[in-house]
């Protein structure tokens, strides 16, 4: 026959289970726990505080700052990117050109810029840079000057109001 094994416990078994009360004193051990000071609130004031001022700030930047009352400048409503393009420039030099034109809100009835047509933007490029020197379309306030010329010829070709901007993608002299 098995020989049966027994543990005995200095305290309680169970003691230290789930709902088993701590800092009580066990009756029929006769040990007495001392019983915790009660948590200090100030923490729990500063955790809630800062967790407060991250859903403020969330809420903020999801509802309070999407509308058009911001000072900086506007936004575009869409951009129409033009592939680069080689031209000519004076004494067998290039320049490949990308650029984009940024439209406007006011332009929105040309269905985000899809029904725009490309050739009169690219053909003020082509008048605006070719035959210019290396020195001329490298150096950056010229070049400054030429994207507001640029910038001059597509709002006359499709309407100052549908035109906000021009911006180079692609710029590599050769």
């Amino acid at each position: 026959m098995p020989i049966e094994q027994r543990v005995v416990a200095p305290k309680k078994i169970g003691g230290g289970k789930i709902g088993a009360k701590k800092g009580v004193p066990d009756a029929e051990a006769g040990d007495e726990q001392p019983a915790k000071e009660p948590r200090s609130k100030k923490k729990l004031l500063i955790i809630a505080g800062g967790v407060l001022v991250v859903v403020l700030a969330a809420v903020y930047f999801v509802f309070g700052s999407g509308g058009d009352h911001h000072d900086g400048p506007a936004r575009p409503a869409a951009i129409v990117q033009f592939e680069p393009h080689s031209l000519n420039l004076a004494d067998g030099h290039y320049l490949r050109l990308g650029f984009a034109l940024e439209l406007s809100k006011a332009g929105g009835g040309h269905g985000g810029g899809g029904g725009l047509d490309p050739a009169p933007a690219l053909d003020a490029a082509i008048i605006v840079f070719s035959g210019r020197t290396v020195a001329e379309v490298t150096d950056p306030v010229v070049r400054e000057e030429l994207r507001a010329e640029l910038l001059a010829r597509v709002q006359e070709l499709y309407g100052e109001d549908l035109i906000m901007g021009v911006k180079f993608s692609d710029y590599v002299t050769q």
